[in-house]
């Protein structure tokens, strides 16, 4: 095993951790009325993300894929980052937080921690951290792949139903 393939294997625990929390967070919400919109949307989320994994190992051994110090560091970084920023929104949401869009009707919205500046930070680390961890050690199909395909799901899927579910569950008056 690779040190690459170590920090890969490392990312797939938090990715475990995550969805432990998410688990957690989800019984917490279904205790309190939650509802979950966009469900249709979620597995392939759970395969792209489940794919760029395997793709970041694949493409750098099948390929051959070298480490260029410059592009790889920078990268590292960014994946280092993009976790910071991931635990940043799920410290902030704290029991809100999930990896399924599960809305409690009549929750305030989060206006604090990253969400001063964004309205879906966590999104902003599943983007950097989607296209940095194949580029430390330049597994740049991956990291187009993903780019496009996470963009698709992200645009086209995951965020209006999260938008329509958090203005569905809106306080009367808001």
């Amino acid at each position: 095993m690779t040190w690459y393939d170590a920090l890969v294997l490392a990312v797939g625990f938090e990715r475990l951790a995550e969805l432990v929390v998410a688990s957690r967070n989800a019984r917490w919400a279904f205790a309190r009325g939650g509802v979950e919109t966009g469900a249709r949307h979620y597995p392939p989320m759970v395969a792209l993300h489940t794919g760029l994994l395997v793709a970041c190992v694949v493409e750098v051994h099948v390929a051959d894929r070298p480490f260029l110090p410059v592009l790889g560091w920078t990268a590292f970084a960014a994946v280092l980052a993009a976790q910071a920023l991931r635990w940043w929104c799920i410290a902030t949401l704290g029991p809100q937080w999930n990896t399924r869009i599960i809305v409690v009707p009549g929750a305030d919205l989060v206006h604090r921690g990253p969400y001063r500046w964004l309205r879906h930070p966590n999104y902003v680390a599943v983007a950097v951290e989607g296209a940095a961890l194949p580029l430390v050690h330049t597994a740049w199909v991956t990291a187009l792949a993903f780019t496009v395909l996470n963009a698709v799901l992200l645009l086209g899927f995951r965020i209006p139903a999260e938008e329509r579910a958090l203005r569905a569950a809106e306080p009367a008056g808001t």
